[in-house]
This record gives structure tokens, C-alpha cells and sequence, in this order.
């Protein structure tokens, strides 16, 4: 079976975010802990950054077929706030890194892309011009990251009623106000 180095790359810094708890993340560690060269890790990567940003592109991509796959909308919201939070313990500590500002920032596109892509799926907001609904897009986009930054126990305990009502607050069923 061929070996897929892009994947033992991310693995390796995946190892040295969260295992070994490196603050400062940097391509000397990455190829010391997969045993590969500086020129192995260019020939997959063209830094730190695009290995991030592909790291969550494979994730994200994943959890938004997974969220589709749902048998409404709904539960496809709830889907992806149970990956979310799951997953807060390693964007935080992702975020703790030199490259916490990229990451938030790629976290935030893929937030934005998963609900650009069920708005297109569910017809929501097509009474609206495509300005309008870009902003009502980046609007919702950054309430849930705001949800997700001060996430809490409690919330957990109530994640049903939190993603019922984000829900209704994308339908317009609720004001947010």
C-alpha cells in the first residue's frame, strides 16, 4: 500500500500541536517527528499554512457530506455543532500556536462555505439579492464562531435547544433581536 506523505506530514504535526504541545510549530519539528527532509516536506507543502489549510479542507470537506447525508437540515445543523464542538479542544490548542490567526481565519471560511452551501441546497434566502444574501452569510458565519468561541458545559448539556434555535434564527423563524 502506497504511503501517503501528505498525511504523515499532518500527522506529524498534529502529534507535535496536540500531543507534544509545541506553542511555536515550525517545518525543523514537523520533518524531525515524520523522519522525512526539509525538501520532502516542500515537495507536499509550501508551508506550515497550506498543510493547515489542507488539514481542514480534508476534515471539513468530510463533515459537510456528513452533515448533508442528514435526513433534514436540522440535523445536518446539529451535525456539524456536535463535530464543532468535539473538535474545540484542538482548534484551541491549534489557535495557541504561531499560527492561531490563520487557522481562526480558515475556520471561519470553511463556517462560511458550509452555510453558503445549505443555503443553496435548501433554497433558504433566494427572495434576496445575492449581495444580501452574501451578507446574511457572513452575518450567520460569524454568530456561530461567536457561539463556538465562548462555548461552555452548559451549552453542551443543551446543544439540542442552542442548534434548535440557530435554526430558527437561519429560517427568520426567530429575531435575533
Amino acid at each position: 500500500m502506497a504511503i501517503d506523505m501528505k498525511e504523515v506530514i499532518a500527522e506529524a504535526a498534529a502529534t507535535l500541536l496536540f500531543e507534544k504541545k509545541v506553542k511555536k510549530l515550525t517545518v525543523k519539528d514537523i520533518v524531525e517527528e515524520c523522519n522525512i527532509t526539509r525538501q520532502a516536506f516542500y515537495y507536499h507543502f509550501e508551508g506550515i499554512p497550506e498543510l493547515m489549510r489542507w488539514v481542514l479542507e480534508q476534515n471539513s470537506e468530510k463533515v459537510l457530506e456528513e452533515c448533508f447525508a442528514q435526513e433534514d437540515w436540522e440535523s445536518g445543523l446539529h451535525y456539524f455543532f456536535s463535530f464543532a464542538v468535539n473538535a474545540l479542544p484542538y482548534v484551541e490548542r491549534s489557535m495557541q500556536s504561531n499560527y492561531g490567526a490563520e487557522i481562526e481565519r480558515m475556520m471561519t471560511e470553511i463556517i462560511y462555505d458550509f452555510s453558503r452551501r445549505a443555503m443553496e441546497r435548501t433554497d433558504m434566502y433566494r427572495e434576496y439579492s445575492p449581495f444580501d444574501q452574501q451578507l446574511i452569510l457572513r452575518y450567520h458565519c460569524q454568530a456561530i464562531m461567536g457561539l463556538l468561541r465562548g462555548w461552555t458545559e452548559e451549552d453542551t448539556k443543551n446543544m439540542d435547544h442552542i442548534v434548535h434555535r440557530v435554526f430558527q434564527l437561519l429560517q427568520g423563524k426567530i429575531s435575533p433581536f
